[in-house]
């Protein structure tokens, strides 16, 4: 074959390859045409079907993009093992990891450690009891504490959804959607709340500052973020008092009471908590929304330019 004609055979590729590089569509993380270097773990809480379903459906866009897995579990070792594996056999080397949390403290000392970034957490279970609770990962919370095996490289998001101002326009689509005459409507918006004082204070006053957009968005009566500490029995007491004060206060003065969940994904036990007292909510967490999938997306592009480090460092 000559020059001449190898270059015209080569000429259609050559230019499809500039096409695809000049609209961004080249794989992120692509490697001389081999497996993708870098990969995406998304940790997610975890819970029923439905509730991991939301979850899946918010990444699902970006699986085009990227490698891309989902650990269910409060940072469970078996979930993360399972998916750091699954990363690893397609090629990746370097992960990043977004932990869609509601407050970027959740969890985040012990998936560092987990991950070998930080000391603390034990050796890796022999290789049999390895793949008997990987083979259980996502069906329920086993909370396993140990370090996976992996010869990656981690790089881990420092901020929850609390902190984004984009959840700020979610839940003002939420009370949009469920307002009839703001003037005669109060927002109530309720969050599951840590135990320890200082933290939950952080928390209230990151998901008061995105409450601001639905203060700007439409005249309400009143805008109020809570906590219910719901894993704290002595400090929940007290919440569930003021929770279901503001609401029967609001019905008390001829008001009416929306409740919208800063939750990942569903209304949590506000059903309960909120049993006998009149007000309206459609039950939906932040997911489903565009605007969640968007900051994913913008996490894992931080993440990837960012700095990854591993056991060894």
């Amino acid at each position: 074959m000559t020059c001449a004609r190898s270059f015209w055979l080569l000429l259609p590729l050559l230019a499809l390859t500039a096409s695809c590089a000049a609209r961004g569509t080249v794989p992120t993380g692509a490697h001389h045409g081999g497996p993708p270097e870098f990969g995406v773990l998304v940790m997610a809480h975890g819970g029923s079907a439905e509730w991991n379903g939301g979850v899946l459906d918010a990444v699902d866009p970006l699986r085009d993009r990227y490698p891309l897995e989902v650990a269910f579990g409060m940072a469970d070792a078996v979930s993360i093992q399972e998916t750091v594996r699954k990363l690893e056999a397609r090629g990746v080397r370097k992960i990043g990891v977004v932990r869609l949390f509601i407050s970027g403290e959740s969890w985040y000392e012990r998936t560092e450690q987990i991950l070998g970034l930080r000391s603390g957490a034990p050796a890796a279970p022999d290789a049999t009891t390895a793949a008997h609770e990987a083979g259980h990962a996502g069906h329920d919370h086993s909370m396993e504490f140990w370090r996976v095996q992996t010869e990656a490289s981690f790089a881990l998001t420092t901020r929850g959804l609390a902190e984004s101002e984009a959840m700020g326009t979610v839940l003002a689509d939420r009370a949009r959607a469920l307002s009839r005459h703001p003037q005669r409507e109060v927002v109530l918006i309720l969050a599951h709340g840590p135990g320890d004082d200082s933290e939950n204070q952080r928390w209230v006053a990151h998901i008061d500052a995105r409450a601001e957009t639905v203060r700007q968005a439409l005249p309400f009566k009143r805008v109020e973020v809570m906590t219910l500490r719901e894993d704290w029995p002595e400090k929940r007491e007290e919440a569930e008092r003021r929770i279901r004060t503001f609401v029967g206060t609001a019905a008390a003065d001829g008001l009416t009471a929306i409740v919208i969940p800063f939750r990942v994904r569903g209304f949590g036990p506000y059903a309960q908590v909120l049993g006998g007292l009149e007000y309206i909510a459609d039950g939906q967490g932040l997911v489903p929304h565009a605007q969640v999938t968007e900051w994913i997306a913008n996490q894992i592009e931080a993440l990837r330019q960012g700095t990854f480090r591993s056991v060894a460092d």
